[in-house]
């Protein structure tokens, strides 16, 4: 899978940029807050029709502006198509060559993007939600249908919540409804846990290898933590029966996938408590590098590889390593403040893009 050529009208910093990209690598560089990271966001945009910085839309609309938009044409399989998303005050549209795709979940997963970015390293020490939710987004763009079962599940857990609150409000409403819909969400959630499962298994068959390459020493591990672990949907049920007073009494549901969590480990021991800044770092990029294998073995494309900003923290040494590491089938795009920290061999095989101040500038 490869991004052939993008084009953006009024996204972020950028009122018009055009620009056609190298199989292989691709290097962006240039000072801070010139407008590297707000390229690879917009590739990123293409990719799942959202920002990896922000939840607003609207923000990433040019100042003073009512609509922008990022259009590419990405070849895959032999063939190109092109993408667009369209962002205004009205709300967000996506196309596919140049007609209208009514639902999101039929655009996501088309396009297979892997980004790591230096707020990555948060994702092991903050909440379990932002865990979970780097497993939906990886999982939804291998699997259209994770996106809807998803959807699904949040839905009838969003019933289940606001009838739970009835039942401790009213005392005598019916108990079978509360069964229904705790049977519906067993459902969802079994099969959203066999997905994360699954997926989890796949990342632990490469990522340790991975991280070793990269860093030399270390046996990295994930561990996928779920109450639905190796329990049929009967099982699941007579829990969630047990918990049913507690559950009326907090007017929400205390089981689920909902509260699922990943453990990292390095050594058998959790970095969330044990772990340092760099080896937390290190485990989450061994993570990602982990996916491109994964999807590649599942949906027979590398995806594209967002590394921004990856070297404010690693030696030359490290950084080599990686790179030597990235199959010339992977389209890569690397954003840095420092070109000359990567090898001149490599920069001659890569297309460099500089970027001052809202313009990029393809060197020669």
């Amino acid at each position: 899978m490869k991004l052939k050529e993008i084009t953006i009208n009024n996204f972020r910093n950028y009122d018009k940029l055009n620009l056609k990209f190298a199989p292989g690598l691709n290097i962006i560089y240039g000072k801070n807050g010139v407008g590297k990271t707000n390229l690879v966001e917009a590739i990123y945009l293409l990719s799942l029709t959202k920002s990896f910085r922000i939840n607003n839309d609207k923000i990433l609309i040019n100042y003073g502006k009512v609509q922008a938009s990022v259009e590419g044409d990405i070849e895959k399989n032999n063939d190109t198509s092109t993408y667009k998303v369209i962002l205004s005050n009205e709300g967000k549209k996506v196309e596919i060559n140049h007609n209208k795709v009514d639902k999101i979940s039929d655009y996501v997963s088309k396009i297979n993007v892997i980004l790591f970015n230096p707020m990555d390293i948060n994702i092991i020490t903050s909440s379990p939600s932002e865990r979970r939710n780097l497993l939906n987004i990886e999982i939804s763009q291998i699997y259209k249908e994770y996106l809807i079962i998803l959807s699904n599940y949040n839905k009838i857990l969003k019933q289940r919540n606001f009838y739970l609150r009835q039942l401790y409000i009213n005392g005598n409403s019916s108990v079978e409804y509360l069964e229904i819909l705790t049977t519906k969400l067993i459902e969802y959630g079994l099969r959203i846990n066999q997905y994360r499962q699954s997926f989890v298994d796949k990342i632990n068959k490469y990522i340790s290898k991975i991280y070793q390459d990269i860093f030399v020493v270390g046996d990295l591990k994930v561990k996928y933590v779920s109450s639905y672990n190796k329990k049929n949907a009967q099982e699941i049920l007579a829990v969630y029966k047990k918990y049913y007073s507690k559950e009326m009494a907090c007017g929400k549901t205390l089981l689920g996938v909902h509260h699922d969590d990943l453990v990292f480990t390095l050594d058998n021991h959790p970095l969330k408590e044990c772990g340092s800044e760099g080896q937390r770092k290190n485990a989450i990029l061994s993570f990602k590098l982990a996916e491109l294998v994964v999807i590649k073995e599942i949906k027979e494309n590398y995806p594209i590889l967002i590394l921004d900003d990856l070297f404010s923290e690693l030696d030359k040494e490290k950084i080599n390593n990686i790179l030597s590491l990235l199959n010339n089938e992977v389209q890569t795009f690397i954003t840095t403040t420092e070109i000359n920290r990567i090898n001149k061999k490599i920069l001659k095989s890569s297309k460099v893009f500089h970027c001052v101040d809202g313009k990029m500038e393809e060197e020669v």
